[in-house]
């Protein structure tokens, strides 16, 4: 079963406006995977929810949700399965997508990936959904 289909992160429901802050870079552990729920106007049942992987200095972002069934990939830091630096696998049936772009390596995610959320870094360090970013 497949989720429906999406083009853009910010087509889904709450999704936040270019120029969101997502804190300084420095408070991402290297190599481990992030969870993060933004109040976007959804009220505290429905955060729009963010995974933020960290290499060195830079940060990806994607939008909690397996593009194979719809469902956050992990509801809980503790719950996220991942290789560091390489992968970050559904928790609920076991796709894994590469941690570079989100693609989908192995399960019932074939030609799919995560949605890609446009980040900025600013000189000191900030992270924000790019603020240049035209939706």
């Amino acid at each position: 079963m497949s989720a429906s289909p999406l083009l853009h992160w910010h087509q889904l429901p709450h999704a936040p406006v270019p120029g969101t802050a997502l804190g300084p870079i420095d408070a991402l552990p290297d190599g481990v995977p992030t969870l993060r729920e933004l109040d976007t106007g959804g009220g505290p049942n429905q955060p729009f929810r963010l995974l933020l992987l960290r290499s060195g200095a830079e940060v990806r972002a994607y939008v909690n949700r397996c593009a194979h069934f719809g469902v956050p990939l992990a509801t809980r830091q503790a719950q996220l399965i991942y290789q560091p630096h390489a992968s970050i696998t559904c928790n609920v049936h076991y796709a894994r997508y590469r941690w570079t772009d989100g693609s989908c390596e192995s399960g019932e995610c074939e030609g799919e990936s995560l949605m890609s959320v446009p980040l900025s870094q600013s000189a000191d360090g900030q992270l924000a959904i790019d603020p240049g970013y035209d939706t």
